[in-house]
């Protein structure tokens, strides 16, 4: 199954969409295909911020700016869509050139949303005085070239400053992406062929968040030019976790996870590592906790076979404790280390002999990843497991000695291969490499941004290693999709401002029975 999808500059999607769309009809499907998937999406994720009947005094507004190109006939229907769906809702379209001198298929979209009377039109000037919940751009389309023309300039200019527009969504692209009066999107959804400006650093503000729409484009694999060299991750990564479990197994059959994190002072990184790895199918876990708060974590998380390891005076884990990790490493299948673990010097010697001594693979989270460990890891050699690390930002930049906080692709995908290890780069749209490949993931979003998001995140990829050890990019890229799709589902249920880390676990069976 093919579960990550090329990511095309504009030309090579132009190109790709050619040779794809033979003929009007297979157009029009297409265009059909991502306005009301745009359309249900768009309603989805409204609800992270409001519900669209939560303003009983008044009908639903959607304001739709439409250009001449197929954007527009993408976003007109995507309004249909919503009209369907609600049928309560206001469409306004806010037109930059006459239906006359639309494209053709722009022209049936906006036939379709006119019939029966579901849309009107309006003027720059009557927006004014209105509400909208939701602001539909399909203004210009991939192949605008800076500057903006006076109208679009001030038609943007207009609806960036409207000061009650609830939800501003972009097709595509914004209108008019590389000019500074460029459409400001919340989210930008990228419909079919995610364009490889909306990943560019420099267009984040505008871009917002970023959703990949998938509406079959990438069915069969695609053998085309592709400049990026990156794919963007989608639900299908997680198609094996979502079948039935064999009838004939026991929990051996899943994995067993070891994993050495927390202190005295952190011992919430280790309960939520151990937290996420239950969660993640794994069969077994054992966690070598602080002697002085193992029982206490014991109790909260019985299902978890817990061992008290020997502590620094500041209360991190002690080399003396090595053997007890040394003696039962034959029965894992991965190993999870760093969450919480703290700076100690005696701390880090102990990661240091055991990324050293492990024939199992590895993820490194948080304390553990320091240069000096990393050296050690790109000498384990290919016998001993995958080695999976999963930094932020500063993180990142903390290992490769980086002069900047912004991810970087060649860096990244360098480090990685230098030191022959899978990197979960994490940030607004998580990147994970083997060095070679680059997969990214637009799922989750501000929901995570809160102590212990990564804690979570690195106790599900863990759990994923131990379940399947020979296929660890698989497992990582699985992990953040999985992450990041729980989140949404969290978002969107229950916002996300008034909601704690670990109100995503249940999310994550959720994110298993959906369709």
């Amino acid at each position: 199954m093919i579960y990550a999808h090329p990511i095309l500059t504009c030309q090579e999607s132009v190109d790709f969409e050619k040779r794809l769309l033979t003929g009007r009809e297979a157009e029009w499907t297409a265009m059909n295909k991502a306005g009301r998937s745009l359309g249900r999406a768009a309603l989805d994720d409204f609800c992270e911020v409001a519900h669209m009947h939560s303003r009983a005094h008044r009908k639903p507004r959607i304001l739709v700016l439409v250009g001449k190109g197929h954007n527009g006939g993408d976003a007109l229907l995507a309004a249909d869509e919503i009209k369907h769906l609600r049928p309560e809702a206001e469409i306004h379209i806010l037109p930059l050139v006459e239906k006359k001198d639309c494209r053709t298929l722009t022209r049936r979209a906006w036939d379709a949303l006119e019939s029966g009377g579901k849309a009107q039109v309006v003027t720059q000037l009557k927006i004014a005085n209105l509400d909208f919940e939701i602001c539909i751009d399909g203004l210009l389309g991939m192949q605008f070239k800076p500057p903006l023309r006076d109208s679009a300039k001030q038609l943007l200019s207009a609806v960036n400053a409207h000061p009650t527009i609830r939800f501003r969504v972009a097709v595509d692209l914004p209108s008019g992406l590389g000019d500074p009066d460029a459409f400001q999107a919340d989210f930008t959804y990228a419909t079919g062929i995610l364009k490889t400006p909306a990943i560019e650093p420099q267009h984040a503000n505008k871009v917002g968040r970023l959703r990949y729409l998938d509406i079959g484009f990438f069915d069969e694999l695609y053998a085309g030019p592709q400049q990026s060299g990156e794919e963007v991750l989608t639900p299908d990564v997680l198609a094996r976790l979502r079948n039935w479990r064999p009838a004939v197994s026991d929990k051996r059959s899943y994995g067993h996870l070891f994993i050495v994190a927390g202190s005295r002072s952190m011992p919430g990184a280790l309960l939520m590592n151990a937290m996420a790895a239950l969660r993640s199918g794994a069969g077994l876990v054992t966690a070598f906790a602080p002697e002085s708060v193992a029982a206490q974590l014991a109790a909260q998380l019985p299902e978890v076979m817990w061992v008290p390891w020997p502590e620094t005076p500041d209360g991190g884990l002690a080399l003396e404790g090595w053997h007890l990790l040394r003696e039962k490493l034959p029965r894992a299948n991965a190993l999870l280390i760093g969450s919480g673990l703290g700076h100690e010097l005696e701390t880090r010697k102990l990661i240091e002999e055991i990324v050293a001594e492990a024939q199992t693979p590895i993820v490194l989270d948080a304390d553990a990843l320091f240069p000096s460990v990393l050296d050690i890891v790109a000498e384990r050699g290919p016998n001993k497991g995958a080695s999976i690390i999963t930094p932020h930002a500063g993180e990142f930049k903390r290992l490769s000695e980086s002069d900047s906080a912004n991810y970087d692709r060649e860096a990244l995908t360098w480090y990685a291969h230098k030191h022959d290890l899978i990197a979960v780069y994490k940030g607004p749209m998580t990147r994970v490499t083997d060095g070679r490949f680059v997969h990214a993931s637009p799922f989750g979003g501000p929901v995570l941004a809160r102590g212990g998001s990564g804690d979570i995140l690195s106790g599900l990829i863990g759990g994923l290693l131990a379940q399947m050890p020979k296929e660890a990019f698989h497992a990582a890229s699985a992990g953040v999709v999985w992450h990041g799709m729980a989140a949404d589902l969290l978002a969107r249920e229950r916002g996300a401002v008034s909601v704690a880390t670990t109100d995503l676990l249940p999310y994550l069976s959720t994110v298993l029975r959906l369709a």
